[in-house]
């Protein structure tokens, strides 16, 4: 299927593949999982990549409603600034296309941040890999599959 889907298989985590027929029209790809799903956007998290000061990239988990507070970011990666990466950027590293972007499988497994919401939630959603595909599993288990730690990331 994908490579996120590969990597949970490996590793017999036990997770919940959900299909959604994608519109090309949808510019807000989370939101369009969220509604396609029929689940709370409270528990659709995306994935953004951002560059740091440093010039290193990093992975931002955070609810698809949310906005990512770049300050917040920074601070915990230990630098002054940190922005959006470019598209090009975050394919090449990745090896997903926007709107598609899992933390799971990543060509490139960069340093991640999973906001703290996700901590007391008993399941959430993430992107497969692909545009109409999420993956439903525990916040522990994308904790240990994607080496990352808690940190407020939300504006």
């Amino acid at each position: 299927m994908t490579p996120a889907i590969d990597l949970l298989k490996k590793a017999h985590i036990k997770h919940t593949i959900h299909e959604y027929q994608h519109e090309a029209s949808a510019l807000a790809y989370g939101i369009e999982a969220a509604t396609k799903l029929n689940l709370d956007a409270k528990l659709v998290f995306k994935t953004l990549v951002a560059k740091l000061d440093s010039g290193k990239l990093v992975v931002a988990i955070i609810p698809v409603e949310e906005k990512l507070n770049m300050k917040a970011l920074a601070k915990v990666a230990g630098v002054k600034k940190a922005a959006m990466a470019s598209a090009e950027e975050v394919e090449r590293s990745t090896g997903y296309v926007l709107g598609g972007v899992s933390p799971l499988g990543q060509k490139r497994p960069l340093l991640t941040y999973i906001d703290t919401s996700a901590e007391q939630l008993d399941q959430l959603y993430v992107s497969g890999g692909k545009r109409g595909l999420d993956i439903e599993l525990t916040p522990s288990a994308l904790l240990k599959l994607t080496r990352a730690l808690f940190a407020p990331l939300i504006v």
